[in-house]
């Protein structure tokens, strides 16, 4: 099933990120946790793709799995930074064969002393959702910036880059994750704007213990407010408070999202099916799954 099918509706949609192990003996504990995921029921579930496609083999595993075994739509992420055609060809025909029929199109990032050269073949996300588009009837999703891109100069030119990435193709956006609804309310305005008017799926990330805070403002530069700063200083050093706090806080952040007409979340798990499902469950009235 193409998910653009499922977000077209006003009903709320939850969705799960999950990521694929680096080594073959890590993999059925990766389908353990999709096994614990899709008995959330989330009406999708991706899987994320390194920049350098080392993990291609088990991203397209786990999407197997997913879809295949739980019969859950899938949506496989797709980078192209560091790859020729012949390879995304390559990876697109395999999606293709396993019956994938939802790809994340992204950059990504080289990782720092990788030995990677960037490709001469797509230098954007753009590119490579056209390159999709041409091998068959994909549903493509983006992703979209609400604090803009780190490496734009300016929030007008990152919002130029999103609409050429709905020009080449792009059927629905999801948004790096932020901590203040009111950023995205604001985004999604200037969105309208700028003429782009496909489904927006914020991203969520249940933050559970005080290091993964550090590390996100580091890679991202989000805005930590007020608020939750107070939340992190006062539980951090209490990994369960903490635990207990962050799950809370993301809870009412999608609470507030929906009240507000974003009828689609996609959760950043980091694996960890034990907090989607609290939130699942402090949803269950808001946003209930399907028996």
């Amino acid at each position: 099933m193409k998910i653009i099918d499922l977000l077209k509706d006003n009903k709320p949609h939850l969705s799960c990120e999950l990521f694929p192990p680096k080594k073959w003996e890590n993999l059925e504990a990766a389908k353990t946790v999709v096994a614990e995921m899709a008995a959330l029921k989330p009406d999708y579930m991706s899987v994320t793709y390194g920049a350098t496609g080392g993990t291609s083999k088990y991203t397209t595993d786990l999407l197997s799995e997913i879809q295949t075994k739980h019969k859950i739509p899938a949506l496989g992420h797709l980078t192209c930074v560091s790859s020729d055609k012949a390879t995304v060809d390559n990876m697109v025909s395999t999606y293709k064969a396993n019956g994938i029929e939802n790809i994340l199109a992204l950059r990504g990032d080289i990782p720092a002393d990788s030995g990677f050269e960037p490709s001469k073949d797509f230098k954007h996300s753009c590119d490579l959702m056209a390159e999709i588009k041409s091998m068959g009837n994909f549903c493509i999703a983006g992703a979209c910036y609400p604090e803009g891109h780190p490496e734009s100069k300016s929030v007008e030119e990152d919002l130029e880059y999103t609409k050429l990435k709905v020009e080449a193709g792009c059927d629905f956006l999801i948004t790096q994750m932020f901590f203040d609804n009111n950023i995205l309310y604001n985004y999604m305005y200037k969105l309208m704007k700028k003429g782009i008017d496909v489904p927006i799926d914020a991203g969520i990330m249940p933050v559970t213990n005080k290091a993964q805070i550090a590390r996100i403002i580091s890679l991202s530069g989000n805005l930590v407010p007020p608020r939750f700063k107070m939340i992190v200083d006062r539980f951090g050093d209490d990994p369960l408070a903490m635990k207990q706090a962050g799950i809370a806080y993301a809870t009412e952040q999608i609470i507030d999202l929906f009240a507000n007409g974003v009828n689609c979340v996609h959760i950043y798990t980091m694996n960890h099916p034990e907090v989607a499902g609290e939130i699942f469950k402090n949803l269950s009235y808001i946003a209930p799954r399907a028996n």
